[in-house]
């Protein structure tokens, strides 16, 4: 059975006491409650509170409650705001922090290249002063053989022209002595010396001209320039790339540098990328070639030696390297392929190229022998 029951307690408790509790066991609820003010209480309760005012009372200390529930409420809910806002701006600093750690390693990369590209671009520069210097003394030498013997030529013909003179006194000496003098007045006298300067054509290829194969190396030059101008820029995903990205040579130059550290991925990924720019380069498949050979894609380097191949057209002296080196890389995938028959007839190609190639020679006398070996057997 319930009953309910209150009291007005004689003094004053604290009212917001966390230590205040209440506890229940046994048929009984024992409370812990603790004064404002420390004293001996003479009663438990104060006398003459009627019902109605128990009542007030009541009520007063439940609002009160609430109250407090309430701000502790308002206090916890400001504090769990205060711990997130915290953690955002944790959140948010570690992320900042990352940011710019980011955006360092960004602008190092960028520094790093454009170093790279003006270290190319002055190794450009030198090749090509060194280059016009060369020129340049190549026409000086030429000009002054050239003075010389014009020189020759005309020191011979002034000889010539005295002999006669000699000769021709000679053989009137019993003629009229005036007659001699007029004729030898009428005699005009010699020009006076001069110089002329002659700048001669440079020539691209250094053959005589009646072995050259004029319009061949014609064709050739005009490919290169062709293909120096096909630069194809409007690829979508290439638009992000920096400006030295954009450049097939820098490109090509980039993955050199790579296939020298054995990094063969990384290079095949320049030079497809270089190719992409500009299709018409011999040298980026052959240097692809290569690569694909170091990691055994070797259809992939029959397709590429190929391709090179293709666009070193016509065969003239300036591209017989690269021709060379195409059948040979070709000629080496198809062996590794067990298609020695084939990678014989590319090696035999080089040697019609370079003849006194050593290495060629042995590689090719080494398949010969493979093939003869291989015939024996079946």
């Amino acid at each position: 059975m319930r009953q309910r029951c209150g009291r007005v307690l004689h003094g004053k408790l604290f009212e917001d006491d966390e230590n205040s509790k209440a506890k229940i066991g046994n048929d009984a609820i024992a409370f812990t409650l603790y004064k404002k003010e420390v004293a001996m209480w003479e009663t438990l309760s104060v006398s003459g509170v009627d019902k109605e005012m128990m009542q007030r009372i009541r009520e007063k200390s439940i609002l009160q409650a609430q109250e407090r529930a309430k701000e502790a409420a308002e206090a916890k809910a400001a504090a769990r705001r205060e711990d997130q806002k915290y953690a955002l701006n944790v959140m948010m600093k570690i992320e900042e922090e990352e940011r710019k750690k980011i955006e360092d390693m960004k602008e190092n990369e960028r520094l790093k290249a454009t170093k790279e590209l003006e270290a190319w671009k002055e190794c450009q520069r030198k090749a090509e002063e060194q280059k016009r210097i060369q020129r340049e003394e190549k026409f000086c030498e030429q000009g002054k053989q050239t003075e010389e013997e014009r020189n020759k030529l005309k020191h011979k013909s002034l000889t010539r022209i005295a002999a006669s003179r000699n000769l021709a006194a000679k053989g009137r000496n019993s003629e009229n002595i005036f007659l001699e003098k007029l004729k030898q007045d009428s005699i005009p006298a010699p020009r006076s010396v001069g110089s002329i300067k002659i700048n001669f054509t440079p020539r691209v290829f250094p053959t005589a001209l009646r072995e050259s194969q004029v319009a061949e190396e014609e064709e050739w030059l005009h490919k290169q320039a062709e293909a120096r101008r096909a630069l194809n820029t409007d690829i979508p995903e290439l638009s992000d790339l920096k400006e030295e990205e954009k450049n097939p040579e820098w490109l090509k130059d980039k993955g050199n540098k790579l296939f020298a550290k054995e990094n063969y991925l990384a290079a095949i990924n320049a030079y497809n990328l270089a190719i992409r720019l500009n299709n018409k380069i011999p040298l980026l498949y052959l240097n692809r070639a290569a690569c694909h050979l170091k990691l055994k894609n070797l259809h992939k380097a029959i397709e590429d030696s190929s391709k090179a191949l293709e666009l070193l057209t016509p065969p003239v002296a300036d591209n017989a390297n690269g021709r060379m080196k195409a059948y040979i890389r070709r000629g080496t995938a198809f062996c590794q392929l067990e298609l020695y028959i084939e990678g014989l007839q590319d090696y035999e190609a080089a040697l019609k190229i370079d003849p006194s190639n050593k290495i060629v020679q042995n590689d090719a006398e080494k398949i010969r022998k493979i093939i003869q070996g291989t015939e024996l057997k079946s």
